[in-house]
């Protein structure tokens, strides 16, 4: 199962893990982040939460082999606070969020994530949900469409390629993943093409759509700061600029000092922010990395703790 973790020894050396540390990898995926966190730890515990079953079944067993000190949850991490509660656990020292799609779900062509490779259009990052890709494909109307294009996408050509997927979608329901890409690249000028594949953006719409990606991330950073203990932190690894936006503003709004305090000459204790940045930019690959590992180009990691 080859799937290189990106920013790897940047994540873990950020996290400042301690041998009794009590971590959660909110992004289990095949276990790159965790079995370093797990050596690291020996005396301390990982939750680690995944909703894929092929995931859980090779990280459980890789897992197995570091240490016993550990607990897979099956569940999408924005109920991580909740499951964790049940657990009798209410705070933790370190907390990590790797949110890109590990390189096994891509490949396989099964999942159609890819758009290089034929396959189904489902994009479910947990098989339970009803939502996927083909039928958001062909049931949207074509201004939902067109928005989540634009927003999620960031894709200049969303109006056109909604009205192709709709006037396609007339004719004959679109299945698999390379009838839509024919019809993403009709909709895109020529040269446009040429710099960049055309389906990447849509794709990437498609699928933040289908498992709801940006709102269960902020509700997530959410309880995430809840859940932290004082002098623990959280590490957050993103891959595109929606993710990291979201990440970067709600990182500021933590370490920032009440608006309505600013300038007062004695702040009140309760007015001073509770976390601080540990990284004031983005942390990103080395020259060394990028040219290893392709996936790793868009990736940056952003780190904060918590002081009080």
């Amino acid at each position: 199962m080859m799937h290189e973790s990106v920013l790897l020894k940047e994540a873990i050396e950020n996290l400042n893990l301690k041998e009794d540390s009590r971590v959660v990898d909110m992004t289990l995926g095949f276990a790159g982040h965790s079995s370093q966190i797990l050596k690291k730890i020996k005396k301390g515990y990982l939750f680690a939460f995944d909703q894929d079953e092929e995931a859980i079944l090779y990280s459980t067993k890789k897992l197995a082999t570091i240490g016993n000190n550990f607990r897979v949850i099956d569940s999408n991490f924005v109920e991580a606070k909740k499951k964790l509660e049940e657990l009798g656990i209410t705070k933790v020292n370190a907390i990590l969020y790797d949110l890109g799609v590990s390189s096994p779900q891509l490949d396989r062509d099964y999942r159609g994530f890819s758009y290089h490779n034929d396959a189904p259009l489902d994009m479910r990052m947990d098989h339970d949900n009803e939502v996927t890709a083909k039928m958001i494909v062909n049931t949207y109307q074509e201004e939902d469409l067109k928005r989540i294009f634009k927003e999620y996408g960031e894709s200049k050509f969303s109006s056109s390629i909604a009205k192709n997927i709709v006037k396609h979608r007339k004719e004959k329901e679109i299945e698999t993943t390379l009838e839509l890409v024919e019809i993403i690249k009709e909709a895109v000028p020529m040269k446009e093409r040429l710099k960049k594949h055309p389906a990447k953006q849509i794709f990437q719409a498609l699928r933040i759509e289908v498992n709801d990606e940006l709102e269960v991330l902020k509700k997530s950073l959410a309880d995430s700061q809840e859940l932290l203990d004082v002098g623990g932190r959280i590490a957050v690894i993103t891959f595109h600029s929606l993710e990291d936006r979201i990440v970067k503003q709600y990182f500021r709004k933590l370490t920032e000092i009440d608006p309505l305090s600013k300038g007062m000459p004695n702040v009140p204790v309760e007015k001073l922010p509770r976390f601080a940045l540990v990284t004031k930019k983005a942390i990103l690959p080395s020259e060394e990395e990028l040219k290893n590992n392709n996936r790793a180009h868009s990736a940056k990691l952003r780190v904060i703790e918590r002081i009080r």
